[in-house]
């Protein structure tokens, strides 16, 4: 269960991915409005955004994932819960390798992207 759980929590930033002060329900109704595939960003993109280890290219099912979402929603919901539990470089670093655009100055939960 717990990994599950953490695993969850991975994907809504990705954003990155996410939902401020709910229940990890609520979180996941509130991230499909969003139109986020959170089920799928988890699967496809957690191992890429761990604390742990080097910024690893991710794969194209993560960034199939990272395509359907929308940034700045997701940003929005991003708890500092979540943000504990993975490395934001390393959310940046695949939203941009899967083609987002992540502009320097952005704010994504407490986070903000640094300038290149």
């Amino acid at each position: 269960m717990a990994i599950s759980s953490c695993r969850s929590q991975c994907c809504f930033i990705l954003a990155m991915l996410i939902l401020a002060g709910m229940s990890i329900s609520r979180k996941f109704s509130a991230a499909q409005s969003c139109d986020t595939d959170v089920v799928s960003l988890v699967l496809q993109c957690e191992k890429f955004v761990e604390k742990s280890g080097p910024k690893v290219s991710p794969s194209p099912g993560c960034c199939a994932a990272v395509k359907s979402v929308d940034v700045s929603c997701v940003c929005a919901l991003l708890t500092k819960e979540i943000q504990d539990m993975i490395s934001m470089d390393k959310v940046v670093f695949v939203a941009r390798s899967c083609g987002k655009k992540v502009s320097p100055g952005t704010i994504c939960g407490s986070y903000t992207v640094p300038k290149a």
